[in-house]
């Protein structure tokens, strides 16, 4: 089943997200030069203190693996989005590859979960580029997950596809709690800020 391509509305998933990640990678990658070759270079996105991409970017935690981390989105994202491309394009690809992106995904959602953390809890400053990054990248590692599910990728139990089936009616359950969450933890953490302004 999965060779024969996933459904059109998850492709179309695909190719938004990872455009929208890749805008959000492109941005950070280029503001991030801009402050290497100006340390007083103020970010768009320094809206006040606690939104302020230029706090977050001048951190260890903005470069994990010693180069900055939206060159990860760059690569990652761009692969997405021509995943897409090529299936709306009519191109269909083996198992293996679908269980390849769902490995990348979850990669890809522990590392944005990690770094959620240390915006939250270290840094204390909310970057609006990393968030839409955050958003997009729990949209793809979640409806990667259903498709490998519903389409065999994923080997299900006679018992469990009952709940798989569930999952996928109601698949926009999941994300809206995700996101509800993180919400609520940013709310709680910023609380001392957002209470000003009311």
């Amino acid at each position: 089943m999965a060779e024969r391509g996933p459904a059109r509305a998850f492709t179309w998933l695909l190719a938004i997200a990872g455009a929208l990640g890749l805008y959000g990678s492109s941005v950070l990658t280029i503001d991030k030069i801009r402050l290497l070759e100006n340390p007083n270079y103020v970010p768009s996105c320094n809206i006040n203190p606690i939104i302020s991409c230029g706090s977050v970017m001048r951190t260890h935690q903005a470069a994990l693996f010693g180069f900055p981390n939206s060159l990860l989105g760059l690569v990652g994202f761009g692969v997405v989005l021509t995943i897409a491309a090529a299936v709306l394009a009519g191109a269909r690809f083996r198992p293996w590859f679908w269980l390849g992106l769902q490995f990348v995904s979850l990669l890809a959602v522990v590392l944005i979960t990690w770094l959620m953390t240390q915006t939250l809890y270290v840094i204390g400053a909310l970057c609006p580029f990393c968030m839409l990054v955050w958003v997009v990248t729990i949209a793809i590692f979640w409806y990667t997950t259903l498709f490998n599910l519903r389409s065999g990728v994923i080997p299900v139990s006679d018992r469990l596809r009952p709940v798989v089936r569930e999952l996928n009616r109601y698949h926009w359950v999941v994300p809206v709690l995700w996101y509800a969450v993180i919400a609520l933890l940013i709310l709680n953490r910023f609380w001392y800020y957002w209470k000003t302004l009311i």
